[in-house]
């Protein structure tokens, strides 16, 4: 598969990954034909990036931590949860922890891989899916840490439900600008409400935006007294809010983690910065990419422990009737780098 700008895709391709609507429900089944009306309707539903099928990359796998099913359970529960927080109505903790259970298997099951944010979003589906990889980052950057399963799963609970006190709030509404506003509050006040839920869970929430160096909302709160939970959602959150566009523009990966570094002791925790880079895929499978040698390829693999030198699949030759296609690892040439990511 490879992962490309839905501006490139031609009708007659072939959908790579499924897409998911609000709900958790399939819109878009991978392997399905992409018509004209297809693709102008994901780009008129607010879809930048996709995967298609290639018959050359057939064999590369997104080597994604989540499985289908999980990521359907988990975005239904948060929309079932959300839309219940909206309209006034009672929400289940228990119906929460369960959906976190099968995120948590997943992850421990894929504890070797390197998280991939690459789920296609929608304008419907958007906050559900920030809400699912803010989670899922967070739950793998804890388990590095050495957390035990009841530390991640509080952990969990409160990366997936940072953002509940968004629910119903007006799109630029500037709570920001209030501390006694801001939505952390909110979110605090709806987690605490659930006794099923630890009280860590509640801070979580509402320290993800307080920044180590006291600059931070809703109390300004220097980094000794940010729990370790709210440190590691704060990370997970501003890349995926950085990769997808959710803050003043949408990154690359790679420049996405460059910008984190550079907030480093002040908005993050250097600490948890340096687990981070550890836990994520800097170019995701699938990427097209031009190295130093000016060779253009497609990302095949990763390292582990390595993310900045993955495996890229070069075809070599002057015609497409000599064209040898080899692997370039990075992690064996040390002289050759990455020059560009391809979109």
């Amino acid at each position: 598969m490879k992962y490309v700008n839905v501006e490139s895709v031609e009708a007659g391709e072939l959908l790579g990954k499924t897409i998911y609507s609000g709900n958790g429900t399939v819109l878009l089944s991978a392997g399905v034909q992409l018509t004209v009306f297809m693709v102008n309707t994901l780009k008129r539903i607010g879809v930048t990036m996709l995967y298609i099928q290639d018959e050359a990359y057939k064999d590369v796998d997104t080597e994604d931590i989540l499985d289908e099913a999980t990521k359907k359970a988990v975005i239904n529960e948060m929309s079932v949860t959300l839309d219940s927080i909206r309209s006034g109505k009672d929400w289940s903790p228990k119906k929460v922890a369960i959906s976190i259970d099968k995120l948590l298997n997943d992850v421990l099951n894929g504890r070797e891989l390197l998280v991939q944010l690459t789920d296609i979003r929608t304008k419907d589906n958007a906050q559900y899916v920030h809400a699912m990889n803010v989670c899922l980052l967070s739950s793998v950057i804890g388990l590095n840490l050495g957390l035990n399963y009841v530390q991640l799963k509080d952990l969990a609970v409160g990366a997936l439900l940072h953002d509940i006190g968004k629910v119903g709030e007006p799109p630029g509404s500037g709570s920001a600008a209030n501390s006694s506003l801001h939505h952390t509050w909110k979110g605090f006040e709806l987690i605490k409400s659930k006794r099923e839920f630890n009280l860590l869970v509640a801070h979580t929430a509402l320290q993800h935006h307080e920044h180590v160096d006291g600059t931070g909302l809703p109390r300004g709160i220097l980094g000794k007294d940010i729990h370790l939970f709210a440190k590691i959602v704060s990370a997970a959150n501003t890349y995926d809010n950085l990769i997808n566009g959710l803050s003043d523009r949408r990154l690359l990966p790679h420049e996405a983690c460059e910008e984190m570094m550079a907030m480093s002791g002040t908005k993050l925790d250097r600490d948890i910065l340096i687990e981070f880079n550890r836990s994520v895929s800097v170019y995701p499978n699938g990427t097209a990419v031009r190295l130093s040698t000016k060779e253009t390829g497609v990302i095949v693999r990763q390292h582990r422990g390595l993310p900045g030198r993955p495996v890229i699949r070069v075809a070599r030759g002057s015609t497409r009737y000599d064209l040898d296609v080899i692997e370039v690892d990075l992690a064996q040439h040390t002289t050759v780098f990455i020059e560009a990511v391809l979109m």
